[in-house]
């Protein structure tokens, strides 16, 4: 089995991304779909699990279309590294799939068994490194950039 982290890009059928907020935090920031592996699962089926576990978004309604080449990591600003999970924590191994979603927003529901998100949007998938915190902004962009192919073209600044 793998460890870290799996999140997905997930991309509706107008090539929009998948950006909810956490009910837990006031800022302002959104993020993509994103949990902490079993021990001993793989790291797809991680991805799928925690997607319908954040968003009741079911494995029947997206499709995989791409693995990350590699694991992506980010760090955690030292003044959050010291207060979360008990200072164990600095940075986070991630594996990061591109998921294309072939439901309907009936089959989001957020108010799932142990609710993590408020609300949800389709978003500009270019837009992502504007939505989020901070700290994850170097990871956002490092997942945009492993997706780039399949994404629509990013818009000349």
């Amino acid at each position: 089995g793998e460890h870290g982290d799996a999140g997905g890009l997930l991309l509706d059928a107008h090539d929009r991304v998948f950006v909810a907020q956490r009910l837990d935090s006031s800022l302002d920031a959104w993020q993509m779909p994103q949990g902490g592996l079993d021990a001993g699962e793989d790291a797809q089926a991680g991805a799928l699990r925690e997607l319908e576990e954040e968003t009741g978004i079911g494995a029947a309604s997206v499709e995989i279309i791409a693995r990350a080449s590699r694991e992506l990591s980010y760090d955690l600003p030292p003044e959050l590294a010291r207060t979360v999970w008990g200072g164990r924590y600095t940075g986070q191994c991630q594996h990061w799939f591109l998921m294309r979603f072939v439901g309907t927003d009936a089959d989001v529901n957020l108010e799932t068994a142990h609710p993590e998100f408020r609300t949800f949007m389709w978003a500009d998938p270019w837009r992502l490194p504007d939505l989020i915190v901070s700290f994850k902004k170097p990871l956002y962009e490092s997942v945009l950039a492993e997706f780039a192919a399949h994404l629509p073209a990013r818009p000349v600044s």
